[in-house]
C-alpha cells in the first residue's frame, strides 16, 4: 500500500484560505472514505444518542443520552462526513447534534474543550456554542492554580488537574484569553512532566498544595498523547513556541501503545496512537506521523471503517479492545489533514 502516493487538492468546504496541494499516500483516502461512510452507519443505529463504544465483533455501539466528555468528538465526525459530502442532509445532524451538547456549556468540568473544541472545529455553524463555552470556562479559571479545574460533573475532587482537561481547553480558551490558555497548559506540564514517571492527575488541597493522584497510572496510553495533543495546539498561539521544547519527553517508542506501559503484553490502544499522529501532524513531524498512520490503517482499520483495539480503561476492565469513538474521530481527523480535507487546526 504505500508503493505511490496521489495529489490530492484541498475541499472547497474547507473554510481555511486556499492551501497548495498536498502529498497524501495512497492509502489515506481510501481509509478516510472508510470511516466516514462508518459515521454513516453509525448515525443510522445511534439516533439521537451518542455512541461511547462498539463491539469489535458486531460492531453495535454502547450509547449514551448526553454524550458524556466523548460528546464532541461524534459532532465532529459528523461534521467531517458533512464537508467530505457537501450533502445537505449530513450538514443537518452534524448541527442537530451540535445543538444536543447545549447543555454541556456551563457544565462544571474542564472536559468541556474535549466537547466543544472537536464538536465545533469543522462547524459551519456552531450555534454561537464555541465561544458560549469558551467564556464559561475563562469564568472557571482559577487565577491561583493556573488553570481551569477539572470540576465535579464526573465526580471526585474538583480541585484537581486532568491531563484531559488540557487538549481542546488551550485552542478554546485561546479564543477568549490567549493567556489564560498558555497558563492552564503550562501548569499542567509542570504537574505532569515535573515528576517522574510523569503523573498525569493531581488534586490540590488548600495548605498542603498538589498532590499526585494514582488513577490513572503512570503507564496509561492517553497521557502523554493528551499532553503532546495540547502541545500541538499551543505551538500555534503567539510565544506558543514555549512548550515546544517539552515534545521529545511524550514521543511514544511504541506506533501502537500499550494501554498501559505497566502491561507492556497487555491490550494496545489504538486510540492514543490515532491522537499521537494527529499532535505529531500539528508539530511538523510528519514522517512519524504517517507510520502511526500507516500501522493503524493496515493493521487496525477494517474494511468497514472500525479502528478497533482501542482501550476505554484498562483498570475497570471496561472496553479494553473495541472500537472507541475519539478513536475514529481522531483517525478521520489525521486522515483529513493528510489529504487535504482540512487544516491541522481548522477553526480561527
Amino acid at each position: 500500500m504505500r508503493a505511490r502516493t496521489d495529489e490530492v487538492t484541498p475541499s472547497p468546504e474547507d473554510r481555511q484560505a486556499p492551501r497548495a496541494p498536498v502529498t497524501a499516500p495512497a492509502w489515506a483516502a481510501p481509509a478516510l472514505a472508510s470511516v466516514l461512510a462508518r459515521v454513516a452507519v453509525t448515525r443510522a443505529e445511534v439516533g439521537d444518542r451518542f455512541p461511547l463504544y462498539a463491539d469489535p465483533d458486531t460492531g453495535t455501539w454502547r450509547t449514551t443520552a448526553r454524550g458524556s466528555w466523548t460528546g464532541g468528538f461524534w459532532a465532529g465526525l459528523l461534521w467531517l462526513r458533512a464537508r467530505s459530502t457537501g450533502d445537505d442532509a449530513d450538514r443537518a445532524a452534524a448541527r442537530a447534534c451540535t445543538a444536543r451538547l447545549a447543555d454541556w456549556a456551563e457544565t462544571d468540568t474542564a472536559a468541556r474543550g474535549l466537547i466543544f473544541w472537536y464538536g465545533t472545529a469543522f462547524a459551519d455553524d456552531d450555534l454561537g456554542l464555541r465561544e458560549r463555552a469558551a467564556r464559561a470556562c475563562l469564568d472557571a479559571f482559577d487565577p491561583e492554580l493556573g488553570l481551569v479545574p477539572w470540576g465535579s460533573a464526573f465526580g471526585g475532587p474538583p480541585l484537581t488537574a486532568r491531563v484531559d482537561g488540557v487538549p481542546g481547553m488551550v485552542p478554546l480558551l485561546a479564543t477568549v484569553d490567549s493567556e489564560a490558555a498558555r497558563s492552564h497548559l503550562r501548569r499542567h506540564v509542570e504537574l505532569c512532566l515535573g515528576a517522574w514517571p510523569p503523573r498525569w492527575s493531581w488534586r490540590h488541597d488548600p495548605g498542603t498544595g498538589w498532590t499526585a493522584c494514582t488513577d490513572p497510572s503512570p503507564g496509561w496510553s492517553r497521557g502523554p498523547a493528551w499532553l503532546l495533543l495540547a502541545l500541538a495546539e499551543a505551538a500555534h498561539l503567539t510565544d506558543g513556541d514555549e512548550f515546544s521544547v517539552h515534545a521529545a519527553a511524550l514521543r511514544a517508542p511504541h506506533l501502537v501503545p500499550p494501554a498501559d506501559a505497566a502491561h507492556p503484553d497487555g491490550p494496545r490502544d489504538t486510540s492514543a496512537a490515532a491522537i499521537t499522529a494527529l499532535a505529531l501532524l500539528g508539530l511538523g513531524h510528519r514522517d512519524r506521523a504517517l507510520t502511526v498512520l500507516e500501522a493503524l490503517v493496515e493493521g487496525h482499520l477494517t474494511g468497514d471503517g472500525r479502528l478497533l483495539d482501542g482501550c476505554y480503561d484498562l483498570t475497570a476492565g471496561t472496553a479494553v479492545r473495541q472500537e472507541l469513538i475519539w478513536g475514529d474521530f481522531f483517525l478521520a481527523y489525521a486522515l483529513a489533514v493528510l489529504t487535504g480535507l482540512t487544516a491541522v487546526n481548522p477553526v480561527r
